[in-house]
């Protein structure tokens, strides 16, 4: 079954019409799009729907040219930024869309955060725990409107999985069970000039200096722990929000993992293929497997060989979900509609619509900075449990590691930042 039952669209349109927009003098905000790669001329397309973009700012003077001739509307030509704290002096950028390699959502966010600009911030919220507590400070102290880039919090599918669960129409949830697309695995890479254009030190910011390798660079970033964290923060930041969503707990308690394939020396160095366990307080488990080869874990539990989603699995029943289709093993569970008086959860069908509905009325976005931050540390833990090989205990309230190799496993929450790309940098 790939559309949704015929109640929850009723649902769903009876609650749209409750929506209202309090309106703001410029109903077209100025925008600034940082970071101009493939995923930023995405976002700014989007974003161009609710606004008007004026800037346009990339270390790498090609993209941000593309970018500018992109958003160009009727000769009005957005103007070009080099250091995106230039363009955070300006009175008429109202919106930052924040589309930098992970190792850089931090600083930027913060920067926007202390100018008094709201920000469509990409996921992972951040590159380590501790940045997250930075840019929560930083958004509560100056007021401003985040929402964090899991999109998939405003697909209707994912939204439908994740009431159901939590109204128990699976009966008791046992077990999430997310599967993930397999991390790329190569290596070792020659070192290459840099290209024109490219300010490679700036472009690397907070991370350790190398020299200039093009599979470090642009979109294989992910695959480097110097910049990302692999899989595990890419589609994991998506999937593991919703299970997060789902079970309804801000983090587990345990956590331990396995890696397949050990990285190649020079090489891409985040684990490509891995298992991730996680326990939470209630006993519900979430289980994480990258999904390249089948012959690793066996047969699969998700329907029809998907190579990603999340299949939940109650004492009752099971329902899988991803950006295609929302099935169980029963059509029956999610025909049936939920009762008066059901849990509801947040209603948006617009991700990039329902951060500029916020940015009019002040209310919080879907996937705002404490959840962002919450879902990127349950991909946190899963990098660390993975890197250090251990398994380990958190806590939740205190966002720290405790009992056995806690020292170990509290090294990596929070990393030196190399200067001047540290705090100081947008102070």
């Amino acid at each position: 079954m790939t559309g949704l039952p015929l109640w929850f669209v009723e649902r769903q349109q009876l609650e749209a019409a409750e929506i209202t927009k309090r309106p703001m003098p410029n109903d077209r905000p100025g925008i600034a799009l940082v970071g101009c790669g493939g995923i930023g001329k995405f976002d700014g397309s989007n974003a161009s729907a609710f606004g008007d973009i004026l800037a346009v700012c990339d270390v790498d003077a090609s993209h941000a040219a593309k970018a500018a001739e992109r958003f160009t509307v009727e000769g009005r030509v957005p103007a070009i930024y080099h250091d995106f704290r230039k363009l955070m002096e300006r009175d008429d950028i109202h919106v930052i869309v924040n589309s930098t390699p992970d190792h850089w959502h931090t600083l930027v966010n913060i920067a926007a955060a202390r100018a008094h600009k709201d920000v469509y911030a990409q996921k992972p919220l951040t590159l380590t725990v501790d940045e997250g507590r930075h840019v929560i400070q930083a958004v509560r102290d100056n007021g401003i409107v985040l929402q964090t880039g899991t999109q998939q919090r405003s697909s209707q599918r994912f939204r439908l999985a994740c009431e159901l669960v939590r109204n128990g129409r699976i009966g008791k949830l046992q077990r999430a069970h997310v599967f993930l697309p397999a991390g790329l695995h190569g290596g070792p890479f020659p070192t290459s000039p840099v290209p024109e254009g490219l300010d490679w030190d700036f472009w690397q910011g907070q991370a350790p200096a190398h020299e200039f390798v093009k599979e470090r660079c642009h979109q294989n970033f992910r695959f480097w722990y110097d910049y990302s964290g692999g899989t595990m923060t890419d589609w994991g930041a998506h999937h593991n929000d919703i299970a997060y969503w789902a079970i309804g707990l801000v983090a587990p308690t345990h956590v331990e993992a396995r890696h397949f394939s050990e990285p190649i020396p020079g090489g891409y160095s985040a684990f490509s293929e891995y298992e991730v366990n996680y326990t939470y307080a209630n006993g519900v488990r979430l289980q994480i497997n990258t999904t390249k080869d089948d012959s690793i874990y066996g047969e699969h539990l998700n329907p029809k060989g998907q190579q990603n989603g999340i299949r939940f699995e109650g004492t009752d029943g099971w329902i899988w979900v991803n950006r295609d289709e929302i099935t169980a093993n029963d059509r029956e569970l999610l025909r049936r509609p939920l009762p008066e008086g059901a849990e509801r959860l947040y209603l948006s069908k617009n991700h990039m619509g329902n951060f500029f509905d916020c940015v009019r009325s002040r209310q919080l976005p879907i996937c705002d900075v404490e959840t962002g931050h919450r879902s990127a540390t349950v991909c946190h833990l899963g990098a660390i449990a993975l890197r250090t090989g251990k398994a380990l205990t958190w806590d939740p309230t205190q966002e720290k590691f405790t009992g056995e190799h806690a020292p170990e496993a509290n090294s990596y929450l929070v990393r030196e930042m190399r200067k001047p790309y540290d705090y100081s940098f947008v102070s």
